[in-house]
């Protein structure tokens, strides 16, 4: 693995100084932002749709959503090997035109009176599929755009212009699908990753991807050889734990929130999307945060201590009630406060996986984190569904809010707990054949 002072001389990669007058990171910026407006806005335009215009019950959304993720689990890994051996801008446009396509035939066989819950099923999975693609190769991308002693500072960037989707995303989801149609709320998405396709596709510097043997191993081998490297290293192997039990979670608690908002508390899809989007703000201020609270507190200290506070602020949503005058702004602090934590815990660790990860094994640690860490959110989807059937949304909340701190808990006893201000950076780490 390069030193961080050889990865700062590298001449296919932009010094310090030079991050954002970079043309090619900028591109990945705005394809980033705009494909993250698409993803934001479409996590909410279909649970909606087919809660307000389907009337879905609890059960039925739960599938929805756990269709949806059902992609991470099984694509996860082979997406990895794969990553690893490809431009990553290749698989990012694809995956971009891709849902483009299956958001933009969904608003016309909506517009046509034909969207129903087979087809939202069918158009969640192509979604979530493609998507599986595009965070793979995105959180590779950067690392051979970029010095490695720059990844905090360029994961700031990128995830503030995921802050600034969650901002826009889900009220613009919200708005469109009480004021206008479900369809056009659809094609909105359709727009976005439109967009994100122009802007990356411009992207021309060639990435520094390991060179391609004769004989590949076959794609088994890497996947082994990924899975063996996360299991082997203590700080990933927590973060796969701790994110496994996050997700499983708050998959749960997403699927109870989504019937607990307009069912319980009686809120409008443009009430419901305003709440949402207030995660967006918080999550700006976590990129922020995340360029300097580690460095001057520690990694674990900062991944601990805001792991529990975002993680603890949903365990007072049950006490809501009705559409007093305190509901909505009690729901808009609930939501920043998750955001800027939830932000502040996802750039650190993602800063953490990079700088330990050797450049050839990076599409392959980040899927197989994804895939430990994701791939549970269908079950935990279909679990918040079965409680919100069987307990009641407001009990099943409180459940479910309650299992989502056993992953500060699993870092707080982990070694990840421990890191310092400055991360390690295995020496003589081999780099995998690919």
């Amino acid at each position: 693995m390069p030193s961080s002072s050889s990865a700062v001389s590298d001449p296919g990669r932009p010094v310090p100084s030079r991050l954002w007058r970079d043309a090619d990171f900028r591109r990945l910026w705005v394809g980033q932002t705009a494909s993250q407006l698409g993803e934001h806005t479409s996590l909410v335009v279909l649970p909606l749709f087919a809660v307000l215009t389907l009337h879905a019950g609890a059960g039925q959304l739960g599938v929805l959503r756990a269709v949806g993720q059902t992609p991470i689990l099984l694509l996860s890994l082979f997406v990895g090997a794969w990553v690893d051996r490809w431009r990553t801008r290749t698989l990012m446009v694809l995956a971009d035109a891709g849902r483009a396509l299956a958001l933009g035939a969904a608003a016309v066989t909506g517009l046509l009176a034909g969207l129903g819950l087979p087809a939202l099923f069918v158009v969640a999975f192509a979604v979530g599929a493609l998507s599986v693609f595009f965070d793979v190769a995105y959180q590779a991308s950067l690392v051979r755009l970029v010095a490695r002693d720059q990844l905090v500072r360029g994961n700031s960037a990128l995830e503030g212009s995921r802050s600034a989707a969650q901002i826009g995303g889900p009220a613009l989801g919200g708005v469109l699908v009480s004021v206008l149609s479900a369809p056009i709320a659809v094609a909105s998405s359709a727009v976005f990753f439109a967009l994100s396709f122009l802007s990356i596709r411009r992207i021309d510097r060639s990435e520094s991807i390991p060179e391609r043997s004769e004989r590949p191993p076959r794609v088994w081998r890497r996947i082994h050889e990924g899975l063996r490297f996360v299991a082997g290293d203590a700080s990933l192997r927590t973060v796969c734990l701790a994110s496994a039990a996050f997700q499983f979670f708050f998959a749960a608690v997403m699927t109870v929130y989504l019937l607990f908002l307009p069912r319980d508390l009686h809120l409008s899809g443009t009430a419901v999307g305003l709440a949402l989007a207030a995660t967006g703000p918080g999550a700006l201020l976590g990129s922020l945060l995340a360029a300097r609270l580690p460095s001057r507190f520690g990694h674990g200290a900062v991944l601990v201590s805001a792991a529990a506070l975002g993680d603890g602020v949903f365990l007072s949503v049950p006490a809501l009630h009705g559409t007093s005058v305190v509901t909505v702004p009690a729901l808009l602090t609930v939501n920043f406060v998750f955001g800027t934590f939830s932000q502040l815990v996802n750039v650190t660790v993602m800063a953490v996986r990079q700088t330990v990860t050797p450049d050839g094994m990076q599409g392959r640690a980040a899927a197989t984190i994804n895939f430990v860490g994701m791939g549970l959110t269908p079950l935990g989807s279909l679990l918040g569904g079965f409680l919100a059937e069987a307990w009641g949304t407001r009990t099943s909340l409180l459940v479910t809010a309650l299992g989502m701190l056993v992953s500060p808990a699993l870092m707080a006893l982990s070694p990840l707990g421990r890191l310092g201000r400055t991360l390690p950076v295995p020496s003589g780490t081999p780099v995998p054949s690919a």
